[in-house]
């Protein structure tokens, strides 16, 4: 049976947790802040339930086959401090965070046991363990054997999961999606707000300075992109809302250098200036500190 420890407990982790746990042939620890009894995922199919084993302390933590971080970017921290209990000299960590920087936030763990994940999973918790999933959802790895063993995880479920030759491109590609998600939060709107034009070509220029960034840093990206996302919001369910927002809406902290601010970072480096990705993201800002 194999060991999997997933830490965090949110829309991603708990949904993560729930689907692994259903065949019986994976023991899932999830690994969250406080307890709970069990998880229940409305997916489009209807209802799972799973009661994973629930840790509540670090210092509790034995060694797993595989490690999966789920949490949010800013909180890799508190996401650390299970590893020293949970890996032993085998065990792998999957990073499933947003960005383009999944393999520099664990650096405590080697190069070749980590393992960065892009998922496109549409989930909303809406209540600690209840959680909504929009649609069974992709991930994507890179190639090799520490992804291939990843992605055997999940041939169980329907969650479909895969290694791609260009990882790079792929997590740029994802980047350019979540970026001009930034749009939702600041109008309080979920992705129907694709349908207006003016928020529309926002989006689009979003995702152009994406690409130019991106492109910068070695990814393949198409100037055909920038339509494309806006497709794809408009193609979502209507109602469907994306994390930034959700913790926007909530109050929570929310991962704009991840989705946004890494944009402006990293195109400082190449001398590409992202001045939309800037400004919105210095606007979501301003709507939740207090001057």
């Amino acid at each position: 049976m194999t060991r999997i420890a997933v830490i965090g407990a949110g829309a991603i982790g708990g949904t993560l947790a729930a689907w692994l746990a259903q065949d019986g042939a994976h023991r899932v620890i999830l690994c969250a802040r406080s307890p709970l009894e069990d998880l229940e995922v409305e997916t489009p199919d209807g209802a799972i339930h799973a009661k994973p084993h629930i840790l509540t302390d670090p210092t509790e933590a034995e060694p797993v086959d595989w490690v999966l971080a789920t949490t949010k970017t800013y909180d890799c921290a508190a996401a650390a401090a299970w590893l020293p209990g949970l890996m032993g000299p085998e065990t792998r960590l999957a990073v499933i965070q947003n960005g383009v920087e999944q393999r520099e936030r664990f650096p405590a763990v080697p190069q070749d046991r980590t393992v960065p994940v892009i998922i496109d999973l549409p989930a909303e918790r809406t209540a600690p363990g209840r959680i909504v999933q929009r649609r069974a959802g992709t991930i994507h790895v890179p190639e090799g054997a520490a992804g291939e063993a990843f992605i055997a995880l999940f041939a169980a479920t329907p969650i479909e999961a895969q290694t791609t030759p260009d990882f790079l491109t792929a997590a740029w590609r994802k980047l350019a999606i979540n970026c001009s998600g930034i749009v939702c939060a600041l109008t309080g709107r979920p992705a129907e707000v694709a349908n207006d034009e003016g928020v529309a070509e926002v989006m689009r220029a979003l995702v152009r300075e994406c690409i130019a960034v991106g492109r910068a840093e070695g990814a393949d990206l198409p100037d055909t992109l920038a339509d494309k996302v806006v497709v794809w919001t408009r193609r979502a369910h209507p109602q469907s809302v994306n994390s930034l927002m959700a913790d926007h809406l909530a109050g929570r902290r929310m991962e704009i250098d991840a989705r946004n601010t890494v944009i402006v970072r990293l195109g400082e480096k190449h001398g590409i200036p992202a001045p939309l990705n800037a400004a919105c993201a210095a606007l979501i800002e301003a709507a939740v500190t207090p001057t």
